[in-house]
C-alpha cells in the first residue's frame, strides 16, 4: 500500500484526468485517489494526485494559481475553441501584423471577465456543460471574473498560408480558461482562434521539474507517492508547530489559541506530523480539516 501523500504527474495527451486517476488507483493498490484540478484530454503537465489521506489536501490545491505553455491557431474558430472540435470558420489571418497580435493579448491580462468555453466541465442544473453541448443543446455560460497575471507572447509563426500561429506563456488563476484565451484573443482580431496545444507547467508550487510520468510511476509501484502527507503539506501551506497539549487538543478537533498567521496553515505535532489544516477567526484556530491518524 502506498503511503498517503502527494503526486505530481506529467500527464500525458490524449487521457482524460479520470484516466490517469484511474491507473493511479491500480498502481497505488487504494481506491481512495483523486486529482487537484481538471487537464483536458488534449492537454499535458501537471496534474496533481492525492492518495489517501492526502485526497482532502486536494480543495487548496484546486484553488492555486496555475501556469502554462499554450499555441494558439488564428484564423480558424472551432466549436471547442481548441484543436479537438470541429472548425466552424475560417478567416485569413496572414495579414495580422505582430503589433496587432501582441495588443490582442495583451488586452487579454490582468483582471477580466471571460466566458468559459460552452464545452467546460461547469455544472449546469446538475450536467455538465460539454454534456450538454454534446446532446446538440445551445450553451451560454455567464462570465466570470479571473485574474491573468501574466501573458508573454513568445512567438509569431506564419508556417502555414492564412493562419498564424501564437506561442504564449500564461499564468493566472484557478478558473481560467486557456481556450476561452484563444477564442477570445480571435474575435478581438476579427479571425477566429483556437489552442491547439497546451502544457501546464505548474499548480502552485508545485512544477514539471519534480513531475513524474506513468512509466515512472509503473516502474515504482505501488510506491508511488514522491511527496508524503507531511511533506506536501509543509510544501504548501504556512508552518505552525504545536506543544503537545496543543496537538492533542487539536487532534480531537478542538480550538487553538490564535498565532496570528494568515490562514489556512498547516499544524505539526512534535514529532513532525501533520495534525490539521487551520484556519483563525475570532480569536481561536480552528481545525478546517484533521488529518492525524486516529
Amino acid at each position: 500500500m502506498s503511503t498517503d501523500g502527494l503526486i505530481v504527474v506529467d500527464k500525458p495527451g490524449g487521457m482524460t484526468s479520470h484516466d490517469v486517476v484511474a491507473r493511479v488507483r491500480r498502481l497505488a493498490r487504494t481506491r481512495r485517489v483523486g486529482h487537484g484540478g481538471t487537464l483536458d484530454p488534449m492537454a499535458t503537465g501537471v496534474l496533481v494526485i492525492g492518495v489517501g489521506r492526502a485526497t482532502r489536501l486536494l480543495t487548496y490545491v484546486i484553488g492555486a494559481g496555475k501556469s502554462y505553455t499554450a499555441t494558439v491557431r488564428l484564423g480558424q474558430a472551432t466549436v471547442t475553441d481548441d484543436a479537438e472540435g470541429d472548425v466552424i470558420s475560417t478567416t485569413p489571418a496572414g495579414q495580422l501584423t505582430d503589433a496587432a497580435v501582441r495588443a490582442a493579448f495583451t488586452a487579454l491580462t490582468g483582471e477580466i471577465d471571460q466566458v468559459p468555453s460552452a464545452v467546460s466541465a461547469i455544472k449546469i442544473n446538475g450536467q455538465r456543460a460539454y454534456q450538454r453541448v454534446r446532446e446538440g443543446e445551445s450553451v451560454e455560460l455567464p462570465a466570470r471574473r479571473v485574474t491573468v497575471s501574466r501573458l508573454d507572447v513568445r512567438a509569431i509563426r506564419r508556417d502555414t498560408p492564412d493562419v498564424v500561429d501564437v506561442d504564449i506563456d500564461v499564468t493566472c488563476s484557478s478558473g481560467t480558461y486557456i481556450r476561452a484565451i484563444a477564442r477570445d484573443a480571435g474575435l478581438a482580431l476579427g479571425v477566429g482562434g483556437h489552442l491547439t496545444a497546451l502544457r501546464r507547467t505548474a499548480v502552485g508550487n508545485f512544477t514539471l521539474a519534480e513531475a513524474a510520468t506513468l512509466a515512472d510511476l509503473e516502474q515504482r509501484a505501488p510506491e508511488v507517492v514522491n511527496l508524503p502527507l507531511d511533506v506536501a503539506a509543509d510544501r504548501y501551506f504556512p508552518r505552525r508547530d504545536a506543544t503537545a497539549a496543543e496537538a492533542r487538543t487539536l487532534s480531537h478537533g478542538g480550538p487553538l489559541d490564535a498565532a496570528g498567521l494568515a490562514g489556512p496553515y498547516a499544524v505539526f505535532g512534535p514529532d513532525g506530523g501533520l495534525i490539521a489544516i487551520v484556519s483563525e477567526r475570532d480569536g481561536r484556530a480552528r481545525a478546517e480539516i484533521v488529518l492525524a491518524p486516529a
